[in-house]
């Protein structure tokens, strides 16, 4: 009860403060685009664009984005998708894959949060198994920016105003890592999760270029 009551004044005093600098010019960090981001990733080498369609687009707001398929010489195939903000001040938010998939029709069969150790660095990601049909799949995402990666999407909430409090800066982005499940390998689940991790620890050391 104590905790919440800390959580809960101090949104209110970050949401105060947010508001009291919300009409301000707000700082750009430089940043390279994510359409610069390397198609070759440790064995990931070969690599698709996966255009998003324009409509799709209006309604997620982003300024900038990637949705890219890798895959390894072994066929095992991994989707990067990243949907960057360079505001959230004006009505345009990071969408919650909690909120999106199921809108596709993909239904969360597990969830939870994993721990990723990435050269040295422990990662808090969300992992969800998700499903639709017999077709399953791992995926792996976060919130970055701002020099933070979190996994909640409460604590990104009040960062976001703590940040345009303190830094005058709410840009922020969306990462979304998914790996197939193959449908008849025993083991594929643990494999799928293998591909996902995998994938997290060759391209989260590239992402601070391109989500400052």
């Amino acid at each position: 009860m104590i905790a919440r009551a800390v959580v809960l004044s101090t949104l209110i005093l970050a949401a105060g403060w947010y508001s009291s600098r919300a009409g301000g010019v707000e700082a750009v960090a430089p940043r390279a685009s994510l359409v610069d981001l390397p198609r070759a990733l440790g064995p990931w080498t070969g690599s698709v664009d996966v255009p998003v369609e324009q409509e799709v687009r209006d309604v997620l707001g982003v300024d900038d984005y990637i949705n890219r398929t890798y895959v390894t010489p072994a066929g095992q195939p991994v989707n990067l998708y990243i949907g960057y903000y360079a505001s959230q001040r004006q009505g345009d938010t990071i969408h919650s894959p909690q909120n999106c998939l199921p809108g596709a029709g993909w239904q969360p069969v597990e969830g939870g949060r994993i721990p990723l150790d990435v050269n040295g660095r422990q990662l808090t990601v969300n992992r969800y198994v998700i499903q639709k049909g017999l077709d399953r799949q791992v995926v792996l995402y976060w919130y970055q920016g701002r020099g933070r990666v979190v996994a909640n999407e409460y604590a990104n909430k009040m960062w976001l105003m703590l940040d345009a409090a303190r830094l005058n800066r709410s840009d922020g982005a969306l990462v979304r890592i998914v790996a197939p499940v193959p449908r008849s390998a025993s083991g594929s689940l643990a494999a799928a999760d293998a591909a996902a991790a995998g994938f997290t620890r060759a391209v989260f050391p590239r992402l601070s270029a391109y989500l400052p």
